[in-house]
């Protein structure tokens, strides 16, 4: 017993190891030498920099671009303001006004460019995680770097963005205008996702990552996560960075760096200076510093790579590296020696057919099982607590509380179906099973998703606990703990990582990586009698989880219901309506919606700007307020080989802050310019003006009050009409509106037009 049950206790323990070092947990204090980082003067910078919102265009926006203006002449660099148009391939326009500065360097191959964007979420998020822990990171580290006065071969160039939150606009003009652009060799850019959790490397390369991983691992940062299944799955995803710009325009490779967890708080009037988790802004220190100290002095020009490296982070032993083109040689081996090690335990008459059919059965009602109950049990979770689907980021408040639940029901389904099968002298057939399935794991990685191929190391781990079970009747348990131990700090990241960063839909896959690791265990908990037993703890113990997380799915000050209302006055037809992307009403939007709002079926089409694309709900009549609507002009209009070229002026009265361009799906437009920059009319393109799937045009985000002006060529027999819906962010403010202030367990709904006063307005221009 006394075995038993310090096996189980070293499992716990290398389950709590495996997340307790994956970020530092001492902060280095504001009396650190100076010639270190230290993130308590990083955060005086941080202070500053998030008072409030600084989106692009705003007030605030200015203040904190001067201060960091200020703060990089106070360490004797001379920055430089880089501005122009940039229209992103989300159909996103603006005028971004980027900081950069350079250090040269005694013998430069290629520059080193550090990166982070300083402006905010438009329009309510303070900016204190994103981006502002890496805007800090970089000033404090470079303080720190040009402390130490030591001679550094590369030029280093500091490069914070503008308008990245609108669609990367800053980082377009600096790789595709800015001199500088052709001398960077490699990018370190600093992110955020949410406001705290370990900060997670991830490589952005148009070739291999070979050389990447290797001058990262000389580097050494102490704290490393990183894995080359996440480097997979990001470069199939749409997600994208300032980083991605240098990637895709001029085939500059480079680092990320970004904190992920407490999602709920990304891009939300939550993400400020004191929700920001301290060790994830110290995380980010102790990536900068070594990396700063190596690629300065590193050959940038040995940067490419036509190889790829699997990697992955094992406590003790930090980054762990092996070439691609070992995957199938470790596969083959591995598979040699599971027949190996059948054929010898059949001979030696420990294997038997019987038991192994049985545990085949076991594994795989266990995996089915944990995966269809997470499955239902979040969709059940979802019909009971519908206003969950409010927090559009699909991570909600008790998140970490549903994890630890499913996690723990899925250890209770496991324990329950091996139970049935219990007998300590099949122990090694149903390890059969397990090694089987992940070998088939293996071999779809290495086909698919080559990221992952690093799942292999388990295996070898559980082939050498198959043959001590296959030796031995009654094994040493704690050694097969022992052997147990890889898998586990290995995948239980996973557990906790993929329903933050994907979302709580992505729960059933947590649950699929629980009753992977299980058939692992099961060299040890093949030996447990009463694994009912067990089941019946971990049901308590996800019952006890899921009435955590019901207790606390209701909204509060701590946790605010994200909610949204809009005034929208139709100037063409002089009527105006009160409008929300909210599904479940509260106190606050019905004080203009009412109780019965109508379904918003004519404005669903009118979807402006949004990372997921939320349309309106519901919508009430308003009283018409008189406000003054944007002067749309025409100032050439000429036909040539029956193509008209319209030239429009949209001007604002009201200084808006956005506008919103539509047009029905079905006009050819052939051409167009928007404020000098062309519009991407090529159908093979990401369009703006080409197939579109949507009536929306593209967005143009407006400072210091600039008009917008079209140059529009399209086909001289079509009648063109366009739709301006002008928006200016003070609807709680504006005089003409009686809002009350938000109650203060609410806030601003993210990702989307919010808190705005819009005005639409048309043109249409008849055919001849």
């Amino acid at each position: 017993m006394f075995k038993k049950l310090g096996a189980l206790a070293l499992l716990i323990a290398a389950v709590v190891w495996s997340f307790q070092v994956l970020l530092p947990s001492d902060i280095s204090d504001i009396d650190t030498p100076d010639e270190a980082f230290s993130t308590q003067r990083a955060l005086v910078h941080l202070k500053e920099l998030s008072k409030s919102p600084h989106y692009l265009g705003n007030q605030a926006h200015t203040q904190v671009r001067n201060y960091l203006v200020s703060e990089l002449e106070k360490l004797g660099l001379q920055p430089q303001i880089q501005q122009g148009f940039s229209l992103s391939k989300w159909g996103n326009l603006s005028k971004p006004k980027n900081i950069v500065a350079r250090i040269p360097g005694t013998d430069n191959s290629k520059a080193l460019l550090l990166l982070s964007h300083y402006d905010s979420n438009p329009h309510s998020s303070f900016g204190a995680s994103d981006a502002g822990s890496g805007v800090v990171t970089i000033l404090e580290g470079i303080r720190a770097f040009l402390t130490k006065g030591k001679p550094h071969k590369n030029d280093v160039i500091i490069l914070f963005t503008d308008a990245e939150e609108l669609g990367l606009n800053g980082a377009d003009i600096f790789v595709n205008q800015h001199p500088w652009a052709k001398d960077v060799g490699l990018v370190l850019n600093f992110e955020a996702r949410g406001s705290g959790g370990p900060s997670y490397m991830l490589v952005e390369t148009n070739q291999g990552n070979a050389n990447l991983i290797k001058g990262f691992v000389k580097a050494n940062p102490e704290f490393p996560v990183a894995n080359s299944l996440a480097y997979s799955i990001y470069k199939m995803l749409p997600n994208d960075t300032d980083l991605t710009r240098f990637r895709e325009d001029q085939d500059i490779d480079g680092f990320n760096f970004a904190f992920i967890d407490d999602h709920f708080d990304y891009h939300t009037a939550l993400d400020t200076y004191n929700r920001l988790d301290r060790p994830s802004l110290e995380h980010q220190g102790s990536y900068l510093m070594p990396l700063l100290s190596y690629f300065s002095n590193a050959d940038l020009t040995q940067i490419k790579s036509h190889n790829d490296n699997i990697y992955f982070t094992v406590p003790g032993f930090k980054t762990v590296i092996y070439p691609f083109k070992w995957i199938f040689p470790a596969l083959g081996l591995a598979i040699f020696l599971f027949v190996l090690l059948i054929v010898y335990g059949a001979k030696k008459g420990v294997l038997t057919t019987t038991a192994a059919l049985k545990g085949v059965y076991a594994f795989l009602l266990a995996m089915l099982g944990t995966a269809a109950a997470g499955f239902l049990l979040w969709k059940s979770i979802l019909a009971l607590f519908p206003q969950y689907n409010e927090m559009l980021h699909g991570f909600t408040y008790n998140g970490h509380s549903y994890i630890l639940a499913f996690a723990c029901l899925s250890l209770a389904i496991c324990f329950y179906v091996y139970h049935k099968f219990h007998n300590t002298n099949n122990t090694a057939s149903l390890l059969l099973a397990p090694i089987f399935f992940w070998l088939l794991l293996c071999t779809f990685a290495g086909v698919a998703l080559k990221g992952a191929s690093f799942f292999i190391i388990p295996v070898y781990f559980a082939l050498l606990s198959l043959f001590v079970l296959i030796r031995q009747k009654q094994p040493n348990l704690m050694l097969l703990a022992l052997l147990a131990i890889p898998t586990l700090v290995i995948m239980a990241p996973f557990v906790n990582m993929f329903p933050i960063g994907l979302g709580l839909k992505i729960l059933f896959v947590s649950c699929v990586f629980v009753s992977l690791s299980f058939g692992f265990l099961m060299p040890v908990f093949g030996f447990f009698k009463h694994k009912k037993r067990y089941a019946i703890v971990f049901t308590g113990l996800g019952l006890w989880f899921l009435i955590a997380a019901f207790s606390s799915s209701s909204f509060s000050e701590d946790r605010p219901k994200p909610n949204s209302l809009v005034y929208l006055l139709d100037a063409d037809k002089a009527t105006a309506n009160w409008a929300t992307y909210d599904h479940i009403l509260d106190p606050w939007s019905k004080s203009k919606l009412g109780e019965t709002p109508k379904l918003a079926t004519t404005l669903k089409s009118y979807t402006a700007a949004s990372k997921y694309a939320t349309a309106f709900s519901y919508v009430q009549p308003a009283q018409v307020k008189p406000l003054a609507a944007p002067t749309i002009a025409i100032s050439t209009d000429t036909i040539i080989d029956q193509k008209r070229t319209v030239e429009i002026c949209v001007t604002s009265h009201r200084k808006a802050e956005r506008f919103e361009v539509f047009a029905d799906t079905s006009l050819v437009f052939n051409k167009a310019m928007i404020n000098g920059v062309n519009a991407h009319t090529a159908p093979s393109s990401n369009t703006v003006f080409g197939n579109r799937s949507s009536k929306r045009l593209f967005s143009y985000y407006i400072t210091e009050n600039l008009p917008l002006d079209l140059v529009l060529t399209f086909p001289a027999n079509q009648e063109t009409t366009l739709e301006f819906f002008e928006a200016t962010f003070n609807l709680l403010e504006h005089p003409a509106f009686n809002i009350k202030p938000r109650e203060a367990n609410m806030i601003p709904k993210p990702f989307v037009l919010n808190d705005a006063v819009i005005v639409k307005k048309s043109i249409t221009i008849e055919a001849p």
